[in-house]
């Protein structure tokens, strides 16, 4: 698939109002375009564009465009990885034995305060 030019406006993403991630989404569907571009990405068993499409039921287009916003690096989805990444962290599931007791520890309104404003 050729790369696309690096876009400001996308005809087939938006950002989700209804999700804490800033990342652009299918528009009407809260399907993240970074979802699509991790199983096209896939190192183990990368997805043809044309499969992503009939899987998600979604025009080629969309799927493409899906993969050209990703490839242009842009820094939402960095900050929205920070951000997870901190509330893990900070609720205790990164800590060794997570898995085994996986019951998340509680954060402060302050803690969360203070990621949202670091990563918001």
């Amino acid at each position: 698939m050729p790369d696309l030019p690096v876009q400001t406006r996308w005809k087939f993403l938006e950002r989700d109002p209804y999700a804490s991630f800033t990342q652009l989404s299918i528009k009407g569907r809260r399907i993240r375009a970074r979802t699509l571009y991790g199983l096209y990405m896939n190192a183990e068993e990368p997805m043809t564009v044309e499969e992503i499409a009939r899987d998600y039921g979604l025009p080629v287009e969309v799927v493409e465009e899906a993969i050209a916003y990703c490839k242009s690096n842009p820094p939402e989805i960095e900050q929205d990885w920070l951000r997870t990444q901190a509330i893990m962290e900070a609720s205790g599931e990164n800590d060794p034995g997570y898995r085994l007791n996986s019951k998340p520890k509680y954060i402060s309104p302050e803690v969360m305060t203070e990621i949202e404003r670091k990563f918001g």
